[in-house]
């Protein structure tokens, strides 16, 4: 057991905004810190260059698709700790390549070109693999061992918000439902994949990004995880949102992007460290700290 009973974990934590989440905790979260990564080698060399910064924080591999590996995740919080105070979810991946930065137009564009279409299809499918059913993976293992005044924080994306709007009404208003479950929500997202691969996405009124829908994903995921806290756990306090970090000068948001990672990194950790008294917010979309209507 460790000598401290606190613990934050964050998900993708090796580079980008999460290893300058993974940071900014060590610095200011009152426990231990446990920065995970797909891969081992590259999670102990931000752990070691934390160190080198006089930062403490511990390791632990995780890949989010591999259910194994969360459930490995998992028993070593339980068997350490006896449960988890924070969790951010932070691991996710792109569709489009590395050595391709992003513009904004990249978000939606024009994909009913054959082999284009494929491509789409097949980045697709990883996409919402790792960053929608991966994130819904980790929360059913993890959920259940967040703490009394515990905080849970997904990391989500504005571009969401652009998505939704080009949605068609129908799906628009399933999404924005009040009482939508998570089997239907589910359901929602293994349809945006099939039309894709049969071609008929857009006939079906889902938006040419499938990044921007996997974070449509997230979103309402949130809401409903909270929904559900509040239902089952309310006086435990325990706070749950989504948030964006804003546009951040990663591999995925590209050199031009506005944000430092350190900057990106400020309002996860905001909802990351809400005080034990806080009342809100809970399963709302967080942007620049403030609640955004979406």
């Amino acid at each position: 057991m460790s000598s401290r009973n606190q613990v934050a974990l964050v998900t993708g934590g090796n580079r980008g905004i999460g290893f300058a989440i993974t940071r900014d905790l060590c610095r200011k979260f009152s426990g231990d810190v446990v920065l995970t990564a797909r891969d081992e080698a590259r999670g102990q060399a931000a752990v070691q260059q934390l160190q080198a910064e006089g930062l403490s924080p511990r390791f632990h591999q995780l890949d989010i698709d591999d259910p194994q590996s969360i459930r490995a995740l998992r028993d070593f919080l339980l068997e350490e700790y006896g449960g988890l105070d924070v969790l951010v979810n932070n691991a996710g991946i792109s569709t489009w390549p590395k050595n391709k930065p992003p513009r904004r137009d990249d978000f939606f564009k024009d994909t009913q070109q054959g082999t284009d279409l494929i491509h789409f299809y097949i980045q697709a499918e990883a996409a919402m693999k790792t960053n929608f059913f991966g994130t819904r993976a980790v929360c059913m293992e993890l959920l259940p061992l967040i703490k009394p005044q515990g905080r849970v924080v997904n990391v989500s994306s504005q571009i969401m918000r652009d998505a939704l709007k080009k949605c068609s009404p129908e799906l628009q208003k399933k999404f924005r439902s009040e009482t939508i479950t998570e089997e239907e929500l589910v359901g929602l997202m293994n349809k945006f994949v099939e039309d894709l691969k049969k071609g008929v996405h857009e006939k079906e009124g889902w938006p040419d990004s499938a990044y921007a829908v996997t974070k449509i994903g997230v979103t309402v995921l949130s809401r409903i995880h909270a929904r559900k806290l509040s239902e089952q756990r309310r006086g435990d306090k325990i706070l749950l949102n989504a948030c964006c970090p804003g546009g951040v000068r990663t591999d995925m948001g590209g050199p031009k992007a506005t944000k430092s990672p350190e900057e990106g990194a400020e309002t996860p950790v905001y909802l990351a460290l809400l005080p034990p008294d806080a009342e809100g917010p809970h399963g709302q979309f967080v942007q620049e700290k403030r609640v955004e209507p979406w």
